[in-house]
């Protein structure tokens, strides 16, 4: 067994990857034992993630709050605390908070051979973000 004392401090979210204020907590990094990346991020109302894929997948855990997710050519869905989203390898994807809603989640991948978790593309627009279903449906 081994206990790691949280020793990282919350980091803000680069501009690159989101768009409005998300803020990041390191949950599990790669070692040389383990490819595991899990991370707690933390959106504001109206953050969300560029679109982007994963070498070996992604699983996000909805925490707390409400947002919506979705696969490029596919509907935006609402996501809510307990619900669980996993996105193919190489799937193109973002996810975020309603905009009107805090959304956490962990997010859990396995980083590639070289140690790249994400490929990271263009930013989801506002026109596609404003297509998301009401979150009281």
């Amino acid at each position: 067994m081994q206990i790691i004392r949280n020793s990282s401090e919350t980091t803000p979210g680069p501009g690159d990857w989101f768009t409005g204020s998300v803020f990041i907590d390191a949950v599990a990094a790669p070692s040389d034992a383990s490819r595991l990346s899990a991370s707690s991020v933390h959106f504001t109302p109206g953050a969300r993630t560029a679109w982007h894929t994963h070498p070996n997948g992604q699983t996000i855990y909805v925490v707390e709050g409400i947002g919506h997710a979705q696969r490029r050519g596919g509907p935006i869905e609402v996501i809510r605390p307990g619900d669980r989203v996993f996105f193919e390898p190489g799937e193109e994807h973002w996810h975020g908070a309603a905009a009107t809603r805090f959304m956490t989640h962990i997010a859990m991948l396995e980083v590639d051979d070289q140690g790249n978790p994400a490929t990271w593309g263009d930013h989801v627009t506002d026109e596609e973000y404003g297509a998301a279903p009401p979150i009281d449906g």
